[in-house]
C-alpha cells in the first residue's frame, strides 16, 4: 500500500518525488552536517557566486572553468562558526599555499585538480578536465568524503583527541556553488560528445548541443563514435518517435541535465530493451517498486509455457517484486496456482513498497550481504587490541629517556602525605582495592573470555555452509545404471535444495569441489553428456535441466558459446515453464541472455534478455551463476534510470556491487557502492543499519586503490551519520591504521572510533573488552603528550579487568605506574609499584619490568643507591630469563645513572655494554632505544673531549635510526650532528651538510617552525664562507626561511629575513635592491607596533652599511634618525650607548668631528649612568680624538688623561701596555705641535719610552728615543741627553735593520690605528 504522509503533510509519493528530483538533476551539496547548501532560496555560503540557475547555459554564454571551495570552521555541536577556529584553519591554510603539494595529492583522490589557495578568504580553487573527474567528485561531495578529506589535512593531531562532550571539537564544512558545479559538468558533457538529458515528456534523450540554440535535443541514431570510445546509443525510451508539433515543443522545453552517474549508466553500446518495450508515454511521478497483488486488466494468452495465461480481473501475485521500467515480472496466478512471467503493462499493482530498505534487500541473506563481507571476528578484534594497548611495554624493559636530571621533589614516607593531592590518594586505594580481588585468581589458568564477536576470521568466507554433502568423482559408477539413476535421481529434485549452489554459483568453488578426479574437464564433459543421455531417456526433466547448465558452463569456460546456448535452450525447454527452482531458471535465463548479448542475436535479445533482467531483479537471494550477469544488470540499470525508480536503481546497484564483490571484483563495484549509499541518503531509513558495513566495505575498497584519506573520510563520515556496532567500531579502528600516514605511532584519528566502541560498554558489563578499549586510549592520549588523560583511561582499564585477574591486571598496573612517571608523579608511581610487589600477584618477568620501572622513578626523586640496587635486580631477572634487549636497556639505564651521578667512567662502561647487546639484535626491534643510547654515549664522549669517538657513535645513531625509518630518531641524531660540527669540532662543510639533512627531516615532519629556523642557520652558515656562489646560496635560502615566516605571520623572523636578504645583495653589489628589501624590512616592522622590535631592526640597517665598504654614510640616518630616537623613548640605554659608540667613530671616518662631540658626550654620560668603565674610558678616547681633530689640544688632552685614569693598576695585559704606549706618544705630540711646549712633551715622551721598555717593542723604542733626541737637540738644548737618545736609537736602529733614523716626528703619528670601527661597546 502507499503510505500516507504526516499529518497536514504530503503523502509518500510526495516526499519521494522531491527527494529523487533532486538527485536525478543533480547530486546532493553533501552530508547532514552541511546546512547552508545554498538551494531553496537560503543564503549562499561565503565565496559562492550567484549565477541565475533559471539561465540555460546556451544563453550565458560562457561556462565556469573552476570551482570555488569554500572552508568553514564550525563547532560540532552548535554548528555556529567560530572565529578562532576560522583564524586557526586560515593559518593552516597559509602554511599550505605556498607548499601546496600535499593538498593537491589529496585533492587528487577527490578527482579535482587544485589551481591556487587563497588562504586569506578561506578559499581553495580546483578545476576538472573530464567527465569523469568531476562525476567522481561530485560523489564525493554529495557523501561528505570532501569535509573529511581537508579535515584530516587542515587540523592538528590534537583535534581527534577531543572528548565529544567537550565544546571546543570543531568540524570543517567545504561549501560549493551547485550551480557553477553543475554547468562546469555540461560543458565537459559538450566536449566529450553526446549527453543526456530528461526531456519535458519525462522521456530521456541523448543530445550534442546545449539546449537554448535553434534546435533542442536530437534523438540519435545507433552508431560508433559515442561518448568515450563507446557506441552512442539510441536512448529514447519511448519507441514510437513524436510526431506532432506539440510533442516535437515539449521535448525540447528545458530539459534538465542527468547527474553523472546516470550519464555513465546510460553509456551503453546497445539497448536490447529497445526491440520489446512497451509503448507507455513517460510519467511525471516517481516509481515505486510493486510487491503483493496485482490485478490484470486485460486478457492475454502466454506464447510459451514460461508465460502466465490470464483473464482481465484475475488477482496474480507478484514474487519477489515488480520493477518499474522492466516489461516483464514474475508471478503466481491465485486461481490456478501456475507461475510465469506477466508483462508488466497487462496488471495494475495494488501495492507498494514504502521502504528503500525492504526493495532493496528481499530477504535476510541479502540484508546480511554486507555484514557477512565485513566481518570483524574475535581473533581480529584481539590482535587488533593487542596492537593498540600497547603491549610491548608489559613484557619489554622502558628505557629512561629523560633528557636532563631533572630530580622530582620527594615526600617523605612517614608523614601523613599533605602534599599529596586526592587524585594519587584516591588511585592508590583503588589500586589496592583491585590487587584485593586480584589474590584470590592469583595461580588460576586464565581462560580467555568472550568478547560476544564472531567467532570465525574476517578472511574466512562460508557461503556454502548450509550446503549439505554433495559431491561425484571420476571413479563412482557412471556405466552403472543404477547408480546414475540414482544420482539422477537426485539432480531431478523439482525444488532447490542447499546442495546444488555450487552448480549455480560462480562465487563458490563449485565444479572443482563437487566434481573431482577427472584428468581434465572433457572426461567431466563426456561422462556429464552420458548422465545427460540416461535423463532424456528416463524422461527426468529437473535432472536434464541441471546437467545441460553445467555442461553450457563448462562450454562457455572453452568459448565454445554457440554449443553452450544450445545447452542452456534445451535446458530451459526441458523445464517447461516449471520454476520449482528458481535458482536454476535465474541461472539460465542469465546465461543464455548474456550468450545472446555477446552474439549480438538482436531477435534473440529481445525475447530473453528482459526477462532475464526481471528475474535478476526480482528474484530474492539469486546467486551469481555467469561473469555477464554485471552486463545484464547494467542494462536493467539503463532501464529503471529511464522508468524514474530511485527503489529499483537502489536495487540494481545493490546487485551489480554484491556480483563484483562476490567476484573478488571491488574495485568495479565503487560506483555502484556510493551510487547505493547517495540513494540511502535521500530516500533510506536513518535507523538502518547495514550503511554502517557497506561505508566500511567502501573504504575498504578505498584502501586497495591506495586512497587513504577517501578511506579515512568515508569511516568518519560512517562513524557521524549510521549507528554501527562494536565490531564496525574496532573495524573502523583497523581500516584507520592501514590508511593513516604514521606507521610508528598510533594515530590520534582512532580516538573516535575507540570511544565509540567503549560507549555501549557501560561499566560493570563486557569488563573483558572494555579494558583493552581504555587501554588503547590510554596509550593513544600518552603517545600525544596528554598524560592525565591517559592515566585516567589506564585506571579505567585497571578496574575493568580486576574481575578477570592474573597477568592482564598487573601489565595494566605497570603501565599505569609508568603513566604516572611519564607526568612526573614518580612518588605515585613508586607507591603503585610497591602495592603490586607486596601482593605477590606479579609473575618472574613482570617483576623484572617493576624493578626497572622503580629504578627510574627512584632516579628521578634522587636516590641514586636505591635505583642501582632496582637496576641490579631487573638486570639479575633479566639474564636468568635470558632477555636480551631487557639487558641492554638496563644496562643503558644504568649508565645514565652513572652520568647523573658524575661517575663518567661507569656512566661510559655500562653504555658500551648496553651496545654491544644491542646490536646483537634486530634493528627493528630495538632501534629507537639503540638510537638513544648511542646518542647519549656520544654526549658523554663529548664532554671527555674524545670528539672522534663521539663523532662516531652520533653518525651510527642516525645509520640505525635510517634503517628503522624512525623520523623523531633521525631528527635527535642530525641535530647532534650538527651541533657537534658547529660548537665541538667546527667544520663548516660539514656543518652545511648536516643542517640541510636536518631541514629535510623537518620537511618530513611538517615542522615548520623549524624548517624555517633551519633555513635562517643555513643562510648564516653559506654567507660565512665568503664566496659569491655561497651568497647566493645564502640568498635562496633566505627567500625560502622569508616565505615560511610570511606564512607562520611571525612579523619579527620575516622582518629580519627581508634585511637578511637586503644585506646578501648589498655583498654582491646589488644596489638597486639593497634599498627595496630594507625598506620592506622596516614596514614589516612598523606593522607590528612593537618599538624594540624596529630598534633592533633600525641598528642591523645600519650595520649593514656601517661595516661594509661602500655607502657608510647612510648607516648615520640609520642610526641618529631612527634608531636611536626609539632607544631613548623606550629607555633602552645599552642600545642608546652602543649607538652613539657607533656614531661617533662613524662621523670620524667621515670627516665630521664637529657632529661626532655631541654623540660622544651622550656616550660619555650614558657610560657613567650604567657604570660601564670600559664604554666610559672608550668615550672619552674618543672624545679627545675628536678634539685633536678638530685643534682643541688642550681639550684632547684632558680627556686622553681621563681615559688613561680608568685603565687597570697594576697593567694585566701587554695590550693595555701598547695603549699606554700610543696614547702617551699622541700626548707628547699635542704638546709639541699644538701647545709648542717641548719641555712637558718631553714628559709624555719619557713615559710612553717606560711603557714601550716595559712592553719590549723596540719599534716603538726607536720611535720614542728618536723623538727625544730631537727635541733635546733643538729645543731643550742638552747635548748629552740628545746624543744619549741618538745612540739608543740607533742602536734599535742597527737591530731593526733600518739603516737611517728619521729624527722628524710624523705629525699624523698621533692617530691611534688600533681604535678600529665597531669597536665593542
Amino acid at each position: 500500500m502507499v503510505p500516507t504522509g504526516p499529518s497536514g503533510g504530503s503523502s509518500g509519493d510526495e516526499v519521494q518525488r522531491a527527494a529523487v528530483r533532486s538527485s536525478v538533476s543533480w547530486e546532493g551539496a553533501g552530508p547532514q552536517e552541511v546546512e547552508a547548501s545554498g538551494r531553496g532560496g537560503a543564503a549562499l555560503p561565503p565565496g559562492t557566486s550567484q549565477q541565475a540557475s533559471g539561465t540555460p547555459p546556451g544563453q550565458m554564454g560562457v561556462y565556469p572553468t573552476d570551482l570555488t571551495l569554500q572552508l568553514l570552521a564550525v563547532r560540532r555541536k552548535s554548528r555556529l562558526p567560530d572565529p578562532d577556529l576560522q583564524e586557526a584553519l586560515r593559518h593552516r591554510l597559509r602554511l599550505l599555499e605556498n607548499d601546496s603539494w600535499e593538498v593537491a595529492r589529496t585533492l587528487g583522490e577527490l578527482s579535482a585538480r587544485l589551481l591556487s589557495i587563497h588562504s586569506d578568504r578561506d578559499r581553495i580553487v580546483v578545476t576538472f578536465k573530464t567527465f569523469e573527474e568531476i562525476w567522481k567528485f561530485s560523489t564525493y561531495h554529495a557523501l561528505g568524503f570532501t569535509h573529511h578529506c581537508l579535515e584530516n589535512l587542515l587540523v592538528d593531531q590534537a583535534f581527534w583527541l577531543l572528548s565529544p562532550d567537550e565544546d571546543k571539537e570543531t568540524a570543517i564544512q567545504v561549501h560549493v556553488d551547485e550551480e557553477a558545479l553543475r554547468l562546469i559538468h555540461e560543458s565537459l558533457l559538450i566536449q566529450e560528445g553526446p549527453f543526456f538529458v530528461l526531456c519535458a515528456d519525462h522521456h530521456v534523450r541523448a543530445t550534442t548541443v546545449p539546449w537554448g540554440a535553434e534546435r533542442g535535443p536530437q534523438p540519435l541514431k545507433r552508431a560508433s563514435g559515442g561518448p568515450q570510445g563507446e557506441a552512442t546509443p539510441a536512448v529514447n525510451f519511448s519507441a514510437p518517435h513524436l510526431s506532432t508539433s506539440s510533442k516535437e515543443l515539449a521535448a525540447v522545453a528545458t530539459p534538465e541535465t542527468l547527474i553523472p552517474f546516470h550519464q555513465w549508466a546510460l553509456r551503453a553500446p546497445w539497448d536490447p530493451f529497445d526491440d520489446s518495450t512497451d509503448a507507455r508515454p513517460g510519467t511525471p511521478d516517481i516509481q515505486l517498486m510493486a510487491v503483493g497483488l496485482a490485478s490484470a486488466v486485460a486478457d492475454y494468452q502466454g506464447s510459451g509455457p514460461e508465460e502466465l495465461t490470464f483473464q482481465s480481473s484475475d488477482l496474480i501475485e507478484i514474487l519477489g517484486a515488480q520493477v518499474p521500467g522492466l516489461p516483464w515480472f514474475l508471478g503466481r496466478h491465485m486461481a490456478s496456482g501456475q507461475v510465469g512471467f506477466v508483462q508488466t503493462s497487462l496488471v495494475s499493482v495494488q501495492g507498494h513498497a514504502s521502504e528503500l530498505e525492504n526493495v532493496i534487500f528481499l530477504n535476510e541473506e541479502e540484508r546480511s550481504f554486507f555484514s557477512k563481507e565485513g566481518c570483524f571476528s574475535e581473533e581480529d578484534a584481539r590482535q587488533l587490541l593487542r596492537r593498540t594497548s600497547g603491549a610491548d611495554i608489559y613484557m619489554v624493559y622502558s628505557l629512561d629517556r629523560q633528557e636532563k636530571a631533572a630530580v622530582e621533589l620527594q615526600e617523605e614516607k612517614d608523614m601523613p602525605l599533605p602534599g599529596l593531592h586526592s587524585e594519587p590518594r584516591e588511585t592508590l586505594q583503588k589500586v589496592k582495592s583491585v590487587l584485593e580481588q586480584c589474590k584470590p585468581c592469583h595461580g588460576c589458568p586464565e581462560e580467555p573470555v568472550s568478547w560476544g564477536l564472531h567467532a570465525v576470521s574476517s578472511g574466512a568466507s562460508s557461503p556454502g555452509a548450509e550446503e549439505s554433502s554433495f559431491c561425484l568423482a571420476a571413479e563412482d559408477g557412471w556405466a552403472d545404471p543404477q547408480a546414475l539413476h540414482s544420482l539422477l535421481l537426485l539432480l531431478d529434485a523439482p525444488e532447490y535444495k542447499a546442495c546444488f549452489r555450487g552448480l549455480y554459483d560462480l562465487s563458490s568453488p563449485g565444479l572443482r569441489t563437487m566434481f573431482y578426479g577427472f584428468a581434465d574437464e572433457d572426461e567431466l564433459a563426456g561422462r556429464l553428456a552420458q548422465a545427460r543421455g540416461v535423463a532424456k531417456r528416463a524422461s527426468l526433466p529437473v535432472a536434464l535441466a541441471r546437467l545441460c547448465f553445467v555442461l553450457g558452463r563448462l562450454c562457455v569456460r572453452k568459448l565454445k558459446l554457440s554449443q553452450a546456448r544450445v545447452y542452456f535452450e534445451e535446458g530451459l525447454g526441458a523445464l517447461r515453464g516449471h520454476f520449482g527452482d528458481l535458482f536454476l531458471v535465474v541461472a539460465l535465463y542469465a546465461n543464455l541472455a548474456t550468450i545472446h548479448l555477446k552474439q549480438n542475436n538482436r531477435e534473440k535479445c529481445g525475447q530473453v534478455v528482459p526477462k532475464a533482467c526481471a528475474l535478476l531483479l526480482g528474484t530474492p537471494g539469486q546467486v551469481c551463476s555467469t561473469e555477464g550477469e554485471a552486463e545484464l544488470l547494467r542494462l536493467a540499470l539503463r532501464r529503471v534510470i529511464g522508468g524514474r525508480s530511485p527503489q529499483a536503481e537502489a536495487r540494481t546497484c545493490f546487485l551489480l556491487a554484491k556480483h563484483h564483490v562476490r567476484l573478488k571484483q571491488p574495485e568495479e563495484a565503487l560506483p555502484f557502492l556510493e551510487r547505493l549509499l547517495l540513494l540511502h541518503r535521500a530516500l533510506g531509513s536513518p535507523h538502518a543499519l547495514w550503511p554502517a558495513d557497506c561505508y566500511q566495505l567502501l573504504a575498504h575498497v578505498y584502501s586497495r586503490k591506495c586512497l587513504p584519506h577517501l578511506a579515512l573520510s568515508c569511516i568518519r563520515v560512517s562513524s557521524l551519520q549510521t549507528r554501527g556496532s562494536l565490531a564496525s567500531s574496532l573495524r573502523s579502528v583497523d581500516l584507520v591504521l592501514r590508511n593513516a600516514p604514521q606507521p610508528h605511532r598510533p594515530p590520534s584519528q582512532i580516538a573516535p572510533y575507540l570511544r565509540q566502541a567503549l560507549a555501549p560498554l557501560a561499566p560493570g558489563t563486557r569488563q573483558a573488552l572494555r579494558g583493552p578499549l581504555c587501554a588503547s586510549l590510554a596509550q593513544l592520549h600518552s603517545h600525544h603528550g596528554q598524560h592525565r588523560m591517559a592515566i585516567s583511561f589506564m585506571m579505567q582499564a585497571v578496574e575493568a579487568s580486576a574481575e578477570a585477574g592474573g597477568r592482564l591486571v598487573v601489565d595494566y598496573l605497570v603501565t599505569l605506574a609508568w603513566l604516572h612517571v611519564l607526568h612526573g608523579q614518580s612518588p605515585v608511581a613508586l607507591d603503585i609499584l610497591e602495592s603490586v610487589l607486596d601482593a605477590a600477584v606479579a609473575s618472574v618477568d613482570q617483576e623484572g619490568v617493576i624493578a626497572n620501572m622503580m629504578a627510574i622513578a627512584l632516579k628521578r626523586t634522587g636516590r641514586t643507591r636505591q635505583a642501582a640496587e632496582g637496576y641490579y635486580r631487573a638486570l639479575r631477572v633479566a639474564r636468568d630469563l635470558g632477555q636480551l634487549q631487557n639487558q641492554a636497556v638496563v644496562h643503558a639505564n644504568f649508565g645514565a645513572l652513572c652520568s647523573q651521578a658524575g661517575a663518567s667512567g661507569l656512566a661510559q662502561h655500562y653504555l658500551l655494554e648496553a651496545v654491544k647487546l644491542f646490536s646483537r639484535l634486530p634493528s627493528r626491534e630495538c632501534g629507537r632505544d639503540f638510537t638513544q643510547v648511542l646518542l647519549q654515549l656520544g654526549h658523554l664522549y663529548t664532554l671527555r673531549a674524545l670528539t672522534q669517538q663521539a663523532k662516531c657513535y652520533y653518525q651510527w645513531a642516525f645509520l640505525v635510526a635510517v634503517e628503522t625509518d624512525h623520523l623523531e630518531s633521525q631528527l635527535h641524531a642530525v641535530q647532534q650532528l650538527c651541533h657537534f660540527y658547529s660548537t665541538v669540532k667546527p667544520n663548516e662543510a660539514q656543518c652545511v651538510i648536516y643542517h640541510e639533512l636536518q631541514l629535510s627531516l623537518a620537511r618530513r615532519v611538517a615542522d615548520k617552525v623549524l624548517e624555517g629556523q633551519l633555513l635562517e642557520t643555513i643562510s648564516q652558515l653559506y654567507l660565512s664562507l665568503g664566496t659569491e656562489r655561497a651568497y647566493r646560496s645564502a640568498l635562496d635560502y633566505t627567500k625560502r626561511s622569508l616565505g615560511i615566516f610570511i606564512d607562520l605571520q611571525r612579523k619579527d623572523k620575516e622582518a629580519y629575513a627581508w634585511l637578511q636578504a637586503g644585506k646578501i645583495y648589498y655583498i654582491l653589489q646589488q644596489n638597486e635592491l639593497v634599498d627595496m628589501y630594507i625598506q620592506v624590512a622596516q614596514n614589516a616592522a612598523l606593522y607590528t607596533g612593537d618599538p624594540n622590535l624596529g630598534l633592533g631592526l633600525f641598528e642591523a640597517a645600519g650595520d649593514i652599511f656601517f661595516n661594509g665598504t661602500w655607502e657608510r654614510k647612510k648607516a648615520v640616518s640609520f642610526y641618529r634618525d631612527r634608531a636611536l630616537p626609539l632607544a631613548v623613548t623606550t629607555g633602552n640605554q645599552e642600545a642608546e650607548l652602543r649607538l652613539c659608540n657607533k656614531l661617533v667613530a662613524l662621523l670620524e671616518e667621515l670627516e665630521t668631528p664637529q657632529e661626532g662631540l655631541e654623540f660622544g658626550h651622550m656616550a660619555l654620560a650614558l657610560s657613567i649612568t650604567l657604570g660601564d668603565r670600559l664604554n666610559e674610558r672608550v668615550a672619552y678616547h674618543r672624545l679627545a680624538a675628536l678634539h685633536h681633530r678638530l685643534g682643541h689640544g688642550e681639550l684632547a688632552e684632558h680627556f686622553y688623561l681621563k681615559a688613561l685614569s680608568l685603565c687597570h693598576s697594576p697593567l694585566e695585559f701587554d695590550e693595555e701596555t701598547l695603549y699606554y704606549v700610543k696614547v702617551y706618544l699622541v700626548l707628547g705630540d699635542i704638546i709639541f705641535y699644538d701647545l709648542k711646549d717641548p719641555f712637558d712633551a718631553a714628559g709624555y715622551y719619557q713615559l710612553a719610552l717606560a711603557a714601550a721598555v716595559d712592553l719590549g717593542n723596540k719599534e716603538a723604542q726607536m720611535k720614542i728615543y728618536t723623538r727625544l733626541a730631537t727635541i733635546y737637540h733643538n729645543f731643550l738644548l742638552d747635548r748629552e741627553k740628545s746624543l744619549f737618545f741618538y745612540q739608543k736609537a740607533r742602536t734599535f736602529a742597527s737591530e731593526l735593520n733600518i739603516r737611517r733614523v728619521n729624527l722628524a716626528p710624523q705629525r699624523c703619528w698621533g692617530r691611534a690605528a688600533w681604535l678600529v670601527p665597531g669597536h665593542p661597546s
